[in-house]
């Protein structure tokens, strides 16, 4: 059996579905209030959605960089190109 971007896209899809099923859940799970305070702001948010921020607060904290150097070597292997043809 052949592996096409669409079946690729669909697995995609689905896990993506998965994951966003487990997150509800989780989620739902962990509703009791939570109090919050940053820079002063204080606040209260249940608990899984807390958490939720905070993963997403990290996975920022990791994938802006990441990206921000991913598009420095490209355009540095562009210019590295350009000067061998």
């Amino acid at each position: 059996m052949s592996h096409t971007r669409t079946s690729g896209l669909w697995t995609g899809l689905i896990l993506s579905a998965i994951v966003l099923v487990l997150l509800l859940i989780f989620i739902l799970q962990n509703s009791a209030p939570v109090q919050i305070t940053f820079l002063g702001l204080s606040g209260t948010l249940p608990t899984g959605v807390a958490l939720l921020f905070a993963a997403v607060a990290g996975l920022l904290l990791v994938a802006i960089p990441g990206g921000l150097r991913i598009l420095q070597l490209r355009r540095a292997a562009r210019r590295g190109a350009r000067r061998t043809d």
